[in-house]
């Protein structure tokens, strides 16, 4: 089967066959699904079993050598992001250059309609599926740059950190409500190694973020781009450019409103339903916060934003809804000025 493939192949016949693999990852282990596709015929399908870790990786280099697997773009990996678990897989693919895809989760479940039963391997086979029906749609995910996974590993490390710190002093402040002064005293003092070991933390992650930014020109570049842009601050842009892998994928405005659940979608149909326009609840909850902090302070320290944002009430809006609107700029403007690589320019004064 495999060696018919090949013969197509050099008969330049093109996407007249492929290679499709479906890959169920979990913690400790990786299931995988090959099916070879001759003539837009599906051919049977061939199922592996490799544990997560280096050495699974190097017996899944052996087994696609053995089935004379082509590694370019005659072929294509089909994976969930299933956050660190992937992470091996990935970097195999680009050291080894397999076309590898990673799909939102939620939308390949969705795309597989009504199913009962679930376990790696059933995963694997339904991934392979999925990239068999949607081959000629999909494309490679770009390699991804080192850099972005440690950078992404340091602000979440920042997230758990003042999370922990948090549930802290929330704790010793209930406390103080009801406890006498002398209890709440040594509760504190137990406590106080702690919070200043995550203070100390957060400091060290901070500077790492700091050095890596400074570090990576292209990182460097769209994040001075980013600050630029009324209400973005340090922490929205590093956040932006670790959800967009540093724009590494062209998008629009739009695409990164939505993935912040602050572009409106419309709600009606007919006459009968007429609802009103609304966000919707799928979305990155951390970058709509940020966004939300940063349209605050635009509105407060720059007139173009504030008077959008007052005549957006005066229209009608609801606050918050006018706030959303300043979010949904913002985002439309952090993506103009990378896609064209000039800082933004506040011209509303000399326009006035």
């Amino acid at each position: 089967m495999v060696s018919y493939l090949l013969k197509k192949k050099e008969q330049n016949y093109e996407k007249d066959s492929e290679i499709l693999f479906g890959n169920g990852c979990s913690k400790l282990w990786f299931d995988i699904t090959m099916m070879c596709v001759v003539d837009h015929q599906k051919q049977p399908i061939i199922r592996e079993h490799f544990e997560n870790n280096e050495a699974g990786l190097k017996l899944l280099d052996k087994w696609l050598k053995k089935h004379k697997v082509s590694f370019d773009e005659n072929s294509l990996l089909v994976i969930e992001n299933t956050g660190v678990y992937h992470r091996l897989v990935r970097q195999y693919c680009s050291s080894h250059g397999l076309p590898l895809y990673i799909g939102n989760a939620t939308h390949i479940k969705y795309s597989f309609g009504i199913t009962r039963g679930k376990n790696d391997k059933i995963d694997s086979e339904r991934l392979c599926t999925y990239a068999f029906k949607n081959s000629d749609d999909l494309k490679a995910t770009p390699v991804l740059n080192p850099v972005f996974i440690k950078l992404k590993d340091m602000m979440t490390a920042r997230s758990r950190l003042l999370a922990q710190q948090n549930s802290i002093k929330v704790y010793l402040k209930e406390l103080k409500l009801s406890n006498s002064k002398e209890a709440q005293q040594i509760i504190e003092e137990a406590h106080k190694a702690a919070l200043e070991g995550i203070k100390q933390s957060l400091k060290t992650v901070e500077k790492q973020i700091k050095q890596m930014i400074k570090d990576d020109e292209a990182i460097k570049k769209n994040y001075e781009l980013l600050r630029s842009v009324p209400g973005i601050g340090h922490l929205t842009a590093v956040y932006i450019i670790c959800c967009t892998n540093n724009f590494i994928c062209k998008i629009t405005g739009k695409q990164l409103a939505s993935y912040a659940g602050v572009a409106p979608f419309s709600n009606t149909s007919g006459t009968s339903i007429k609802g009103r326009d609304k966000v919707h609840k799928m979305a990155n909850k951390d970058l709509k916060k940020l966004l939300h902090m940063g349209a605050v302070s635009a509105i407060t320290h720059y007139p173009e934003f504030k008077d959008y944002y007052e005549r957006k009430v005066k229209e009608g809006k609801h606050e918050q809804s006018a706030i959303n609107a300043v979010r949904s700029k913002i985002a439309l403007r952090a993506v103009a000025v990378i896609n064209n690589q000039k800082k933004y320019v506040d011209n509303y004064k000399k326009i006035a």
